[in-house]
């Protein structure tokens, strides 16, 4: 017989990190007049049951994954999101700051839900333009990104040849994706709860290798 050439296997490159990065489960309802906790300048609120549940299958889905390390963000959503993993794995999650949610300036603690199910000016332009800088007083899209990269790079520096978790924010998968793909800013926006992404960083690059896994959740109905 002569030779074959079997079609390529992805392998994580040598030097490189796996990210698995992990959108934390639905939070509380923003409520008229009644703003979020903060926690420096941004709104924080909980996971509502239905959150609590999609971290549940979050963690049954990635149980016996090869997991070398858990991280979250200064949030509580993400902390309580990590919770079932970390115990499935027995790791104690890691805070990497410079990956909270984008600061949403004067619609923090809430008000950009209401602003966005209004279609408000300022929401459009921000949309239209991938511009976060749109909305009164919050940070650029592009500190945003630089921001993002900066927390992915530094996790994936102390995770060389492994595989880790890192439950984040949708804007934050937004930003992750379209840094590694070379995509609009907002081309990736609106990743579900619970939803699982994957990028592989290697040095300055990073990869996309997956975006909005659901399929833990759909099986269950959340």
């Amino acid at each position: 017989m002569g030779e074959e050439a079997r079609q390529h296997r992805y392998a994580l490159p040598k030097g490189a990190a796996d990210l698995i990065l992990i959108r934390h489960g639905e939070t509380q309802a923003a409520q008229r007049g009644v703003p979020f906790d903060m926690v420096d300048g941004q709104g924080d609120p909980g996971l509502r049951r239905e959150g609590e549940a999609q971290a549940q299958a979050v963690a049954a889905r990635l149980a016996n994954a090869e997991i070398s390390a858990i991280w979250v963000t200064t949030m509580r959503r993400t902390h309580q999101t990590a919770a079932p993993l970390a115990k499935a794995l027995g790791l104690t999650p890691i805070v990497e700051r410079d990956l909270r949610e984008v600061h949403l300036g004067d619609w923090d603690g809430g008000e950009y839900r209401f602003r966005a199910a209004a279609n408000d000016p300022a929401f459009q332009r921000a949309k239209a333009g991938h511009e976060w800088g749109e909305i009164p007083g919050a940070e650029t899209t592009a500190q945003f990104h630089d921001r993002i990269a900066r927390g992915l790079r530094r996790i994936a520096s102390l995770h060389l040849d492994q595989t880790v978790a890192v439950v984040v924010h949708g804007g934050v998968i937004g930003a992750a994706m379209a840094i590694a793909t070379g995509a609009r800013p907002f081309a990736f926006n609106g990743a579900a709860n619970g939803s699982i992404s994957r990028i592989v960083v290697e040095g300055e690059q990073m990869v996309a290798r997956g975006f909005n896994d659901v399929a833990h959740l759909e099986v269950l109905g959340l």
